[in-house]
């Protein structure tokens, strides 16, 4: 197998320079006393994924973001929280490598992060993931409790990819650009494009945010950190029974032995009522929170709302 690393980006930044806005916007002092860096770990032959590492003590906490996003949607959650803790690029997404077969479903990406924390977490308290990552999440919960101690699944059941459910863009919200053009004519045509489907978001964060996710190629367009568009260096996809049909999860949902908090955002569309009942029917353990005021990405809507639900959960439960 050929590594295939992510693209280089053109126009390189220092990514942690941005985080006394993400402080100062939820009033916390700066510089905050948790140190963060990136850090890579291989999770098989010619397979690096990469995260960002807080703290100097050992993870007490694992972070895994949605599909075209990257480990820097965890941000101001993370410094909140002030914890020592792991927020990884799943394979295909940020910096970490892509995949030859262009896999990036929950099946494969629990085996990936399983490794990741085998090495790095080991003793994490608790696994928070959203949307792709609450899949992967849920995954890895019936599959490898003695590492997810506690599971955190924000805004995303096994019904999330149904075929027969049509969003508008407008009610996608910026998951909607997964969809767009797979590249911009310039930085500031990508961040109108996410500001005009972010309402819940102020223009900074928006532009934050899509710094973090998009590198400038080599012919000066941009592009967002993630492999779910086509490469020309690539061949197709396997054909599609596909890794984004998430339902057959709902039989790892009804394995899970680990406490477990569902949050929904509750302006979301991604989770009906018959998709509750029928996770509560699987699972009627689970703890099950709405946030007001929080769409899909309830970490970057209402964070101070989800560093509570997380702290109470996990921290101090």
């Amino acid at each position: 197998m050929t590594r295939i690393p992510a693209p280089t980006d053109t126009a390189p930044y220092d990514e942690f320079s941005m985080l006394h806005e993400n402080a100062e916007e939820i009033g916390l002092d700066w510089p905050s006393g948790l140190a963060v860096e990136r850090r890579e770990c291989e999770v098989a032959p010619d397979q690096l994924v990469s995260m960002l590492v807080w703290g100097d003590a050992r993870p007490e906490l694992v972070f895994l973001h949605g599909g075209g996003q990257n480990a820097h949607t965890w941000d101001t959650v993370a410094l909140a929280l002030g914890r020592p803790a792991l927020a990884i690029d799943l394979p295909g997404h940020g910096r970490s490598d892509r995949r030859a077969d262009r896999n990036y479903g929950p099946w494969l990406n629990a085996e990936a992060v399983a490794t990741v924390m085998d090495a790095l977490a080991p003793d994490a308290r608790g696994v928070v993931g959203m949307s792709l990552g609450g899949a992967t999440t849920t995954r890895l919960a019936a599959t490898r409790p003695d590492l997810t101690r506690r599971a955190v699944i924000v805004d995303v059941t096994p019904q999330v990819n149904d075929p027969g459910r049509a969003l508008t863009p407008e009610q996608q919200g910026s998951v909607a650009l997964i969809g767009g053009p797979p590249t911009y004519d310039s930085f500031e045509e990508v961040v109108a494009a996410t500001v005009a489907l972010s309402p819940k978001r102020t223009e900074a964060a928006v532009r934050r945010g899509v710094r973090h996710n998009t590198l400038r190629l080599d012919d000066g367009k941009w592009a967002w950190r993630y492999d779910l568009f086509g490469r020309r260096d690539a061949p197709p996809p396997a054909p599609q029974t596909s890794w984004a049909d998430f339902t057959p999860l709902w039989d790892d949902v009804a394995a899970i032995t680990v406490p477990t908090m569902v949050v929904q955002g509750g302006d979301s569309p991604f989770v009906l009522p018959e998709d509750r009942a029928e996770f509560e029917r699987r699972l009627p353990q689970v703890r099950w929170e709405v946030v007001p005021g929080a769409g899909h990405a309830v970490q970057s809507d209402q964070p101070r709302a989800l560093e509570a639900l997380v702290r109470e959960f996990v921290l101090d439960g």
